[in-house]
């Protein structure tokens, strides 16, 4: 089902369509787009709150700028929906998030108007400074670099990295502070509150108004624009003799708070900025969901609701007559609550992803031993380190894929002390419809090659709820549990919580002439392809290594001298990841004579799509797992060999 777009929207295949209107007119090209989105995700699904809340800020920018000469850089990709539908992706928008689609966010190969390719947040203001000095350095100096940033990804310590360089330079760089007091959850932090404290104070919004009205004079005076701009900025300097300014104090001129969604407003705020050269930043004041009331209203669940009803606003959701297993994440904050009751030095740590962890399910009744530090991984990550040089057990809870941003907060500050940090990377594996920059593909290989850390992985929620029990009761290193997004296979999942020996594997099914080995997760799919493997007529043994590392010599020394032929399964990186640990291990051991086949991700970046899908991409879901058995296979039942033959 194609969504037709409005009548002005459907005519804008490229920003130079949107400049050829009169201004009178973006007020309905908002709208246009602003339902253009609701109609969309309601039916295909996505993230939607926050593209919501920049309808305006984005058409003001492709109409007063000239786009994709001058660069827009977005931060993170939920907000990017205008820009998408504005820069003749219109047509396609619909494949959005989809497996061969378009990608959720921008992307540099997808369009010269994704001037940079974002997924993680906090990048924008220093890619947009590196594009606006080589401009500088190849003599286009009327270029403009435009970062458009939300004061969620304002609390990143690169955000104020990339502030404090384009402050002492003079680059032609404007940062927008999209500021709405939202992440996915609400903001934590100092910053939050400061930028409260402008948005509300009497005093900045006069001195805002003496300021705006003094640009607004630019172009009447003419060649004497320049002492006006002066005067603006010498006024505002004054005053903040009184009251001091972040932004100001880092060397970026400031203006603002300015209405986000004041399109005719907006326009006439950017073309005056145009002619103010160097580091400046424009505060932009939003709300997320903005134009449709349940997403002003709840933000956090409205960020990415998945597909509704627009009309009724409800939120659709498969019905099942059965009860089905939880999500991996809904394990992990149940059980994290359940030992913080036995246990008070147990605490939760997560940078900005407390719903999207479940760890709001410990802060709503532990709110002082649930900490949500904003977008900060590096910080999550030492700051969880300190409280474990202070004898309190925490669990540092950080995406896979984001725990790339805290790589050496975790070998410094963690593993080189050895303090028992408990890292529960959430996410591991294929991440689906975020594609490429939120796939969990790394952490087994980088995690493994680190001293002192145990690295883990559950193939079932009873299983997690073991090792985050052996990790409290481990203490002497650190510990690292990763599992995927999504549920698992058991529905009566609250079982008695066991510790089970450090390095340890288990046989889930002894076999004969095959073994497969499996880490995490996708061991299931093992399980469930017994019938066919019955069927088949082979038989495979199954061994669920759950522990990386150590990994279990003793069970590997049992599995080579039984098996010629070796399978390894992982859902993460095949360079250096679990198959790869098990092939060290073999070659150390003197295992020359021995098949070993692995998969895995492979060495290419795979974007966006179901995890299944994806998953078949990179040969290991159920299919690719058997097609493996059966190509290693000498017994293979005749049946089985006409219907691969026929394929």
């Amino acid at each position: 089902m194609l969504i037709e777009p409005g009548k002005l929207l459907a005519k804008i295949d490229s920003p130079s369509d949107l400049r050829e209107l009169s201004m009178d007119k973006l007020y309905q090209v908002c709208e246009e787009l602003r339902q253009y989105i609701i109609d969309n995700v309601s039916i295909y699904g996505g993230h939607f709150g926050a593209s919501l809340g920049v309808t305006e800020l984005t058409t003001a920018l492709h109409y007063v700028y000239n786009t994709p000469y001058d660069r827009i850089v977005w931060d993170v990709g939920h907000q990017a929906y205008n820009h998408k539908i504005l820069t003749g992706r219109r047509d396609q928008f619909h494949t959005n998030r989809q497996y061969g689609g378009l990608s959720g966010f921008p992307k540099r190969d997808e369009s010269d108007y994704d001037t940079f390719g974002v997924g993680h947040s906090s990048t924008s203001i220093s890619a947009a400074l590196g594009m606006a000095i080589a401009s500088k350095e190849k003599g286009e100096h009327d270029r403009q670099h435009i970062a458009v940033i939300g004061d969620g990804s304002m609390t990143a310590g690169m955000a104020f990295e990339a502030m404090n360089h384009a402050g002492a330079s003079d680059a032609n760089i404007l940062i927008i502070l999209n500021d709405n007091r939202m992440a996915i959850d609400p903001n934590q932090g100092a910053l939050k509150d400061y930028l409260t404290d402008i948005t509300t104070s009497p005093f900045y919004n006069k001195i805002k108004d003496e300021v705006w009205n003094m640009l607004g004079k630019v172009k009447k005076i003419g060649p004497h624009a320049q002492q006006a701009v002066s005067a603006a900025e010498n006024a505002l300097k004054s005053a903040l003799l009184e009251q001091s300014n972040l932004f100001e104090a880092l060397g970026l001129r400031y203006f603002g708070p300015v209405d986000g969604h004041d399109i005719n407003h907006l326009v006439h705020v950017f073309e005056d900025l145009k002619k103010i050269p160097g580091p400046k930043i424009l505060h932009a004041v939003t709300v997320k969901g903005k134009g449709y009331a349940l997403a002003e209203k709840d933000q956090t669940l409205w960020h990415a609701p998945g597909k509704f009803d627009k009309l009724t606003g409800e939120i659709k959701k498969k019905v099942h007559k059965t009860p089905q297993p939880p999500k991996y994440q809904t394990v992990f904050g149940e059980t994290i609550l359940e030992m913080a009751r036995e246990n008070d030095k147990i605490m939760g740590i997560t940078p900005a992803m407390p719903s999207g962890c479940s760890l709001n399910i410990m802060m709503k009744e532990m709110p002082d031993r649930a900490i949500d530090v904003g977008i900060a991984e590096q910080h999550a990550v030492t700051f969880a380190a300190g409280l474990a040089a202070e004898g309190m057990i925490p669990f540092c809870n950080i995406y896979s894929t984001f725990m790339q941003r805290a790589y050496d907060q975790v070998v410094h500050d963690a593993c080189i002390q050895n303090l028992p940090v408990i890292f529960c990377l959430d996410r591991a594996g294929f991440a689906g419809a975020d594609g490429a920059t939120h796939h969990g593909a790394y952490d087994i290989p980088f995690m493994r090659c680190i001293p002192n850390l145990v690295v883990a992985a559950p193939m079932n929620e009873a299983e997690l709820r073991h090792m985050m029990k052996t990790a409290v009761n481990h203490r002497t290193s650190p510990f690292s549990i990763r599992y995927p997004r999504g549920q698992g296979v058991m529905p009566e999942w609250r079982v008695p919580m066991e510790e089970i020996e450090v390095g340890k594997g288990r046989t889930v099914q002894e076999g004969e002439e095959i073994a497969i080995l499996t880490f995490g997760h996708i061991g299931n799919y093992v399980v469930q392809l017994r019938d066919r493997f019955q069927v088949a007529g082979v038989n495979p043994g199954h061994y669920d290594m759950r522990f990386v590392k150590p990994i279990d010599a003793e069970l590997l020394t049992e599995i080579f001298a039984k098996y010629d032929k070796i399978i390894t399964i992982e859902d993460g990186a095949l360079m250096g990841g679990f198959g790869s640990a098990v092939l060290e291990w073999m070659m150390d051991n003197q295992y020359t004579n021995k098949t070993v086949v692995r998969l895995g991700i492979p060495d290419t970046i795979i974007e966006q799509g179901e995890q299944i899908e994806l998953q078949r991409e990179a040969g290991f879901d159920h299919d690719g797992i058997f097609d493996a058995v059966i190509k290693l296979s000498s017994v293979v039942s005749e049946d089985v060999k006409v219907l691969e033959k026929t394929k």
